[in-house]
């Protein structure tokens, strides 16, 4: 891949940048084209083998050793945690930039008694950027970047307040493009909520991938990432529209859009919706708080 400060100007030195699943695929990616801009990078890993080799690879191509944060953010304790170190480290962040996910293959519960899908996929996203806000407002102007997916067409009608967390009936890829269509929603209601202060929030479609994701799913999901592989992107193609999301300075003017190949895209009917991005905000809300 051809580094994306090849093809740019811009430089991002003085900038502190937060990038959520780090350790591996487009958020490594992401955090190591940064880090070749210039930017201060900081990398948010659950492992920390993985978050150490990260950190070596970053340092070996931009020059500079990123910084290394570990936390589960499927818990709202590890986000919480994660939350708290950032901010004990940095008075100011310029980027946030929400990549972490998975697709797991069967309903599954973590430990504080949420889906693992949607308390990875979407709690982690909201949590920690409401944790966060008042130092990206300090860094002003900031962005919030949050990695959706076109998945999130797959989900038929609107939201479904009474099933969030697929209780009445599992399946990994329906799980999964309901926390992208959360992941929109929340983008369009942080949006309404952080107009005039200095920060903007939008979201993306990175394309279909060729990593390792699809391994966390049903073994049948596997195969088919699998059987597909040659016709998806290289991980190096699927950043580029985060990487240009927090980085291009035309990107950091539109606030509440959702990208695709580093242009706005249309979303499905569903995730317009103003009526379910303030109620999927409010009820938000009430599981975090629920969850001490």
């Amino acid at each position: 891949m051809e580094s994306e400060s090849a093809k740019t100007e811009v430089r991002l030195e003085g900038r502190r940048i937060i990038v959520t699943g780090a350790s591996t695929g487009i958020g490594r990616v992401t955090a190591r084209e940064l880090a070749r801009l210039g930017a201060e990078v900081t990398l948010v890993c659950r492992d920390a083998g993985r978050g150490a080799a990260a950190q070596d690879e970053i340092e070996q191509a931009a020059g500079k050793r990123p910084d290394l944060v570990l936390g589960d953010l499927s818990l709202l304790a590890g986000v919480r945690g994660v939350a708290t170190e950032i901010r004990r480290r940095y008075p100011a962040i310029h980027v946030l930039v929400n990549n972490a996910g998975l697709i797991v293959g069967s309903f599954e519960k973590t430990s504080e008694g949420l889906e693992r899908t949607f308390a990875t996929n979407h709690m982690a996203y909201f949590l920690l950027s409401t944790l966060l806000l008042d130092r990206l407002e300090q860094g002003a102007p900031a962005r919030i970047v949050s990695v959706a997916s076109g998945a999130h067409h797959m989900v038929r009608g609107r939201l479904d307040f009474d099933d969030l967390q697929g209780e009445k009936g599992y399946a990994s890829m329906r799980a999964y493009a309901r926390s992208k269509l959360c992941n929109i929603l929340f983008t369009r209601a942080l949006a309404r909520r952080v107009e005039g202060r200095g920060v903007v929030a939008n979201c993306l479609h990175p394309g279909a991938i060729a990593s390792n994701f699809g391994q966390s799913g049903t073994r049948f999901f596997a195969f088919l990432a699998r059987l597909g592989r040659p016709f998806l992107l290289s991980v190096e193609s699927g950043a580029r529209t985060q990487i240009w999301a927090a980085s291009a300075p035309e990107a950091g003017e539109p606030n509440g859009v959702y990208f695709h190949k580093r242009k706005p895209a249309k979303t499905s009917r569903a995730a317009r919706s103003e009526e379910d991005a303030e109620r999927l905000w409010k009820v938000s809300e009430q599981i975090a708080a629920s969850v001490p």
